[in-house]
């Protein structure tokens, strides 16, 4: 984050949504949203390693923690990607990913999240927007603990990985098509 950025009103949302490698790929993409960090939430233990999050060991998600500029982006629109990002109707798995640390969480910091991420989850149960009902999990945040320095930025980092290729890159084709109008302006490298 720049100086500029610290000096303008920034807010955070934490998500799950299955890998945080797919899920940052995605928010990185948006406008006004300043920096996403990978991490884990809403488990027992503290400060938890990936090995110990990924094989189920301590209760906790896969999440990301986004920072953004609220007058740009909406705490709505950020759920309104999330949903479109994932399936919310899994419980604890997303695609071959299987586990209570892959499940589909939204952790709100206070009740204004609390009652959007609810309104947004009845309404798209109403519409039928999915074939199924949403078992996305909504919990307050407790402790949000920041993963290791290679799982920041990693599908940017590692474009060329066959994880990234094979799963990362079709999600974002698709999401990029939904979300044209949010998404930064791409600058000629």
């Amino acid at each position: 984050m720049t100086n500029a950025d610290i000096n303008q009103q920034i807010d955070t949302a934490v998500f799950g949504g299955g890998c945080f490698w797919c899920v940052e790929a995605v928010y990185l993409q948006l406008e006004g949203v300043v920096k996403v960090e990978s991490g884990y939430s809403g488990g027992d233990v503290k400060n938890p390693t990936y090995r110990e999050v990924c094989y189920g060991k301590t209760g906790h998600a896969e999440v990301v923690r986004i920072f953004y500029h609220p007058h740009e982006i909406s705490y709505k629109d950020l759920l309104q990607a999330f949903f479109l990002s994932h399936d919310p109707t899994t419980l604890n798995r997303q695609g071959n990913d299987i586990g209570t640390q892959y499940r589909s969480v939204i952790y709100y910091s206070n009740k204004q999240q609390l009652d959007e991420a609810v309104a947004v989850i009845n309404q798209l149960n109403l519409s039928g927007a999915f074939s199924s009902k949403i078992v996305t999990e909504v919990s307050p945040l407790a402790e949000f603990y920041v993963a290791e320095d290679y799982h920041q930025n990693y599908y940017n980092l590692n474009k060329e990985e066959p994880y990234c290729q094979f799963v990362i890159r079709p999600k974002l084709e698709k999401f990029e098509k939904v979300f044209k109008s949010k998404l930064k302006k791409k600058t000629a490298e």
